[in-house]
């Protein structure tokens, strides 16, 4: 099969550096990937993640780049003239800045309108960059417990997330990027940080979708893709919620509608162990709902799952379908060209009135 006719596979993988090695273009050359994630490690100045971009795309043309991009302390690149965009919880601040009636609607209003010039400047720089996609927005709400979680949420308000989010989600749009709320059903009640443990949220279902998850209920269509949690809701389901058909299929797809990607979390995470083996965790995942599935950080285990795991072909196929969906459909700005256009102009001048950015 030629590479410029393969259908993206199931698998999100990373690359070493800076440059791809011999290890990267076999990895990202297998049917089963289907994307490519970048990490801090991935970036030293713009010029360089251009070059590593378009290495990937000359290999994979179908392979979604992506990375974590969020504002605040989960932002990979940050130099080279990236804006250092806030962390999300101060928008949810400037929404709530006035008290009185008479200002709370302004407030309100200006709130919605720096997440979208975040969305946009985000989306923007990115694909200047050659990367495709960001796994934002968090949909977490904030309870003041979880530490993994914390400034990266909006608000503990799930009317004030919603509104964020999808303000947010306009200026991703607006840039021809797509977007993904994470992590369902909510990873902010849960005080374990699923990178090192599992965490558990003892609440009922209807406690959690009473308020949790309510985001994900709101923005309906316009929410792309989705990234559950690697949380355990003993009193919905014993496996973590991107493992559970329950929460995946029953919850998400059939109760609220969503018809859009679901990625599983880095399966190398602690969250991920219950699972047992990666493969099995890579099963477990794609059998309850999951279109793709992230392993990060672990190469000799991202091996082991391009060799090990067996995917149908009609299941292959209809994540190919809904990943495909992902990819921008436009041709981006290079980076001279963004700093010269109006609206990028614009989104930053917002941001630094607002003193959300330098």
């Amino acid at each position: 099969m030629s590479k410029t006719t393969m259908n993206p596979g199931p698998i999100t993988l990373d690359v070493v550096g800076l440059e791809l090695n011999a290890e990267d273009r076999r990895r990202i050359l297998h049917p089963l990937t289907g994307g490519v994630i970048l990490f801090g490690r991935n970036f030293s100045n713009r010029k360089q993640l251009t070059k590593l971009s378009a290495q990937i795309k000359k290999l994979r043309p179908d392979v979604l780049i992506s990375i974590d991009h969020e504002g605040g302390r989960v932002q990979r690149c940050k130099t080279d003239g990236f804006t250092h965009l806030p962390a999300m919880r101060k928008l949810g601040e400037l929404w709530s800045a006035k008290s009185d009636d008479s200002h709370s609607a302004a407030s309100a209003a200006q709130a919605m309108a720096a997440a979208t010039a975040c969305g946009y400047v985000l989306a923007t720089e990115l694909r200047a960059c050659g990367v495709d996609f960001s796994f934002t927005p968090v949909l977490d709400l904030d309870f003041g417990r979880s530490g993994v979680i914390g400034d990266r949420s909006f608000s503990r308000d799930p009317q004030i997330t919603f509104a964020l989010a999808k303000s947010l989600n306009e200026g991703l749009r607006l840039a021809d990027m797509a977007n993904c709320g994470k992590h369902f059903p909510g990873h902010g009640w849960a005080e374990a940080d699923s990178h090192v443990a599992i965490p558990v949220d003892e609440r009922s279902l209807s406690e959690i979708l009473g308020d949790d998850a309510k985001p994900y209920e709101w923005l309906d269509l316009s929410l792309a893709s989705v990234m559950p949690a690697h949380v355990i809701y003993p009193k919905v389901d014993k496996n973590p919620a991107g493992f559970s058909n329950i929460w995946l299929h029953s919850i998400l797809r059939q109760e609220l509608g969503f018809e859009g990607v679901i990625f599983s979390d880095d399966l190398s995470m602690e969250g991920a162990s219950v699972a047992g083996s990666v493969v099995k965790g890579a099963e477990l995942a794609l059998n309850a709902g999951c279109d793709a599935v992230l392993i990060c950080n672990r190469p000799d285990l991202a091996d082991q799952l391009l060799s090990e795991l067996k995917v149908t072909k009609a299941k292959q196929l209809e994540s190919a379908k809904r990943l495909n969906r992902l990819m921008p459909k436009s041709t981006a700005l290079s980076w001279d060209e963004l700093q010269k256009e109006a609206e990028y102009q614009h989104a930053k001048g917002l941001l630094k009135q607002l003193n959300l950015i330098a």
